[in-house]
């Protein structure tokens, strides 16, 4: 059987599948230099399609994982990157095609791969408990080699974690080097079942809860403060007879509202404070912090729907929205159910970061994509770094050119500097070139562009999340704040 992409918008020019494994040792540098004090290794994660799809359908998010790795070591970069080796990557390599149906709809696969995990691994890449974890919040993390990305196993946290499934968003908190996480449809497709669970620094799990979700929908991230999480459930809803039908996975009600459960981080189920309100969603969130008895969520928010592949279950038009950075209050000591809401940030912005040391606590600056303040009225294009500081609502932007992307970029902490000093790092799209270009940029002026540029000598096609591990904290498993 012929191998043949179908001519879809999202196969074309630079979302042409790559489905190729490089390793390049030592990156030419085009611009500047590399600081000689950024060592360790910059883990990132997406999709690509392996095999054309079994429809002609598809959607960014789905395809297996690819992981890609930069080796920073005293002012020289390595690149490689290897396919996630998943139950259904291996399926396929061995049919020599797709066996995996429509995205997480296992009534639409092939007959040949039922009960089979249709994992994917494909979103995001976390260092905890000396273990290199590819997630994918479909299925438990797989683990690979931290330096030669070779797939070893599923990780259930040694059984700790009694669930199908494990977020791509975990938390990592650089003071206690614990990790914070959680499984939404936790028993399987549509059940209503949601775990919470901490996991210590030695990869063991040392807290677990769980409770029943309002309904069944999507929870891709969630936010952590010093003393509390807040999850927040948006009407994105699986739908068990629709999926079984060869439905989509995700129906968005807009009749439904929005709920949040805030709780102790080491809380029981009894503890849930729920606050609910208008049917709005996110995909990311930048930060959560306590002032007093309020919590401030800061996410980027959709006046709606966030995804328009996800159609309404009543079959009405998509209306899309910017996603705009906005801070949601709860007061705990409050008798309300509602909650305050606030616009931080004009400028439509995406794939929010912080300093780490930061997160769970106040803080000033915070990174993201975003759309630059002279883009042309009404555009959407996030074609830009930048930097919001929250003492002003001051937002700097670099814009690496025309005809150009940028991928979501990763704080590097530099151990003992005040906060939001240190260097930042994301991929470049030159779109017009089709090729990759690595940049590092001085966090705390970013408008003055980069310290160095790479040339990638493969197109790094789509990454959605990563994180930057120093090279103390691959040797000890354990980060410093």
């Amino acid at each position: 059987m012929d191998v043949v992409f179908p001519d879809i918008p999202l196969y074309r020019g630079w979302g042409a599948p790559v489905r190729l494994e490089a390793d390049a040792r030592g990156l030419e540098v085009i611009h500047g230099s590399v600081p000689r004090d950024l060592n360790g290794a910059w883990y990132r994660c997406g999709p690509d399609r392996q095999y054309p799809p079994m429809t002609k359908e598809d959607v960014f998010i789905d395809g297996e994982g690819m992981v890609h790795m930069f080796r920073f070591d005293d002012g020289y970069v390595d690149y490689r990157c290897r396919w996630v080796r998943t139950e259904r990557f291996l399926l396929q390599e061995k049919a020599r095609r797709s066996l995996f149906g429509r995205y997480r709809n296992r009534y639409t696969n092939d007959p040949s791969v039922e009960g089979k995990n249709q994992g994917t691994a494909n979103t995001s890449v976390v260092w905890h408990g000396k273990k290199l974890l590819v997630l994918k919040e479909d299925s438990l993390p797989m683990e690979v080699d931290p330096e030669t990305l070779e797939t070893r196993a599923h990780w259930d946290f040694d059984g700790g974690l009694d669930a199908v499934s494990f977020t791509a968003h975990p938390k990592i908190d650089f003071h206690t080097n614990e990790m914070l996480g959680f499984s939404y449809q936790a028993r399987g497709d549509a059940t209503r079942d949601f775990v919470f669970v901490i996991v210590g620094a030695d990869g063991k799990v040392v807290h677990r809860m769980g409770f029943d979700m309002p309904y069944p929908g999507m929870v891709h991230d969630f936010a952590i403060t010093d003393t509390h999480i807040i999850v927040p459930f948006f009407p994105l809803i699986t739908d068990l007879a629709t999926i079984k039908r060869g439905g989509p996975y995700y129906q968005w009600y807009h009749d439904k509202q929005s709920w949040y459960a805030v709780f102790p981080r080491r809380g029981r189920s009894s503890d849930i404070r729920w606050f609910h309100g208008p049917a709005i969603s996110a995909g990311h969130m930048m930060n959560a912090h306590n002032e007093g008895s309020k919590l401030h969520l800061d996410l980027c928010l959709y006046n709606g729907n966030c995804f328009e592949f996800f159609p309404s279950y009543d079959g009405a038009p998509f209306k899309g929205s910017p996603p705009l950075l906005t801070r949601l209050t709860f007061d705990l000591e409050g008798r309300s159910e509602t909650f305050e809401s606030r616009l931080l940030q004009e400028a439509p912005c995406e794939m929010p970061k912080t300093d780490d040391r930061f997160q769970g606590k106040p803080y000033r600056f915070g990174f993201t994509i975003c759309r630059p303040p002279n883009a042309l009225a009404g555009s959407m294009g996030l074609g830009a770094i930048g930097r919001i500081d929250h003492s002003n609502g001051e937002l700097r932007t670099w814009v690496p050119g025309s005809d150009s992307g940028v991928q979501e970029p990763n704080f590097v902490v530099k151990p003992g500097a005040p906060e939001g000093e240190g260097y930042l790092l994301t991929l470049v799209n030159r779109l017009a070139e089709n090729r990759s270009e690595l940049a590092i940029l001085d966090a705390k002026r970013i408008e003055d562009g980069p310290l160095a540029v790479l040339k990638i000598p493969v197109r790094v096609r789509s990454t959605f999340h990563g994180m930057f591990v120093p090279d103390s904290a691959l040797q000890t498993g354990r980060y410093t704040a």
